[in-house]
């Protein structure tokens, strides 16, 4: 089935998308011609199907690269032992099946998960904001969490053996903090103004910004480096149980964002129109940014501050699908997920034995691309 859409605050009758064509519509404040055919369910199935197929063959390409190579022969024997009998095999299967089943697999599909939530939530507020330059981080979201994760540190949180388990929790109470700030920072008589929500997460992000620097500038040198890395973007192989516990959590997210598709492509036109149409717009804005902060908190704690991937890709992936969100929002979702996957693998073994924050390689790729765009596709940006 095609995604559905609705809302709790809005009548069923008034979500209607507006029609994909070749004609003109206005979307995220420019005039803009919609690429494409119609959006029919073939054509849906169609491009969904070819981005999850090439997803599945990424997974396969990350899961044998790495400082000891695997071919695509041992990745089946290892999951067909692992499925018969975890305990057998040889020595050399028991190494390669620790290094693919605790190390590589866990990893890859972290990367997917965070790029997939990052890439979604981008694509959701460009859509709301009306803003080309908006990504999760320009709520302060981002910031919020790792101050929350820099003061855990900074306490000796991060030397205990619950490390694993309670930096994630910090940080997403740091970024429910800045949500909090945020929304009471913008929020003008029960009204959420575009204006105001941007410039918040601006200031916000810049004092919050101060605040790491400090933190980290006080810390013993070691701890120093780690945060230093950590910030610039980082993914380590989670334990199984917590990486089932965030993919419920995230998966949860992502749904109910995905169920705004049409809400979002009527937003896009502007809030007047979205009002003629009977949408309580304020509300309407008020839940996805909510969601879009608890997404972006939760994926911060466990991956770092990686950017560029809520900003380009919802671009990117717009100039070949169209801009209905219906068709943008998951296809965003797996590319930003494929696009993470591939950068953590280069990250990882570009430069071994030394591995390299996968933010860098992120802010690398996103950078030039932005400027292209820019430059050379204005009439192009939505």
């Amino acid at each position: 089935m095609m995604p559905s859409a609705g809302h709790p605050p809005s009548p069923a009758p008034t979500l209607a998308s507006p029609p994909l064509s070749a004609s003109s519509g206005h979307i995220a404040g420019h005039d803009q011609s919609f690429h494409g055919a119609i959006l029919t369910a073939s054509r849906w199935w169609l491009l969904m199907s070819g981005l999850s197929i090439a997803a599945f063959l990424l997974v396969l390409i990350c899961l044998q690269l790495g400082t000891q190579y695997i071919g695509l022969g041992q990745i089946v024997r290892v999951f067909a032992s692992a499925l018969s009998s975890p305990a057998g095999g040889t020595e050399a299967d028991a190494t390669t099946s620790v290094i693919l089943l605790q190390v590589r697999l866990p990893r890859v599909f972290l990367g997917f998960l965070v790029g997939s939530c990052l890439a979604s939530v981008g694509v959701a507020l460009q859509a709301m904001l009306r803003n080309p330059l908006a990504d999760p981080y320009v709520l302060g979201v981002s910031s919020g969490a790792a101050l929350g994760v820099a003061l855990a540190v900074l306490f000796g949180i991060g030397t205990t053996v619950l490390a694993l388990s309670v930096l994630p929790v910090c940080g997403f109470v740091g970024g429910l903090l800045a949500l909090f700030v945020i929304y009471r920072m913008a929020a003008t008589y029960d009204r959420l103004p575009i204006h105001s929500v941007l410039l918040a997460g601006v200031i916000l992000n810049a004092i919050f910004s101060a605040l790491i620097m400090f933190i980290t500038s006080i810390m013993e040198p070691n701890r120093s480096f780690g945060m230093m890395a950590w910030l610039m973007g980082s993914l380590t192989a989670p334990a199984y149980p917590v990486l089932a516990a965030l993919s419920a959590y995230l998966f949860v997210g992502v749904v109910l964002l995905f169920k705004q598709v049409r809400l979002l492509n009527i937003l896009a036109l502007g809030e007047e129109p979205a009002r003629s149409l009977g949408i309580d717009t304020e509300r309407t804005k008020r839940f996805i940014f909510l969601l879009s902060a608890l997404v972006t908190g939760a994926v911060v704690s466990f991956s770092g501050m990686i950017g560029f991937i809520g900003m380009i890709i919802p671009h990117a992936v717009r100039l070949v699908v169209g801009a209905d969100h219906r068709l943008l929002l998951p296809a965003s979702a797996l590319v930003g997920g494929m696009f993470l996957m591939v950068a953590d693998t280069i990250a990882r073994t570009a430069f071994v034995p030394s591995e390299v924050p996968v933010g860098v390689i992120t802010a690398l790729a996103g950078g030039p691309f932005f400027v292209y765009i820019l430059v050379w596709r204005k009439d192009r940006l939505a």
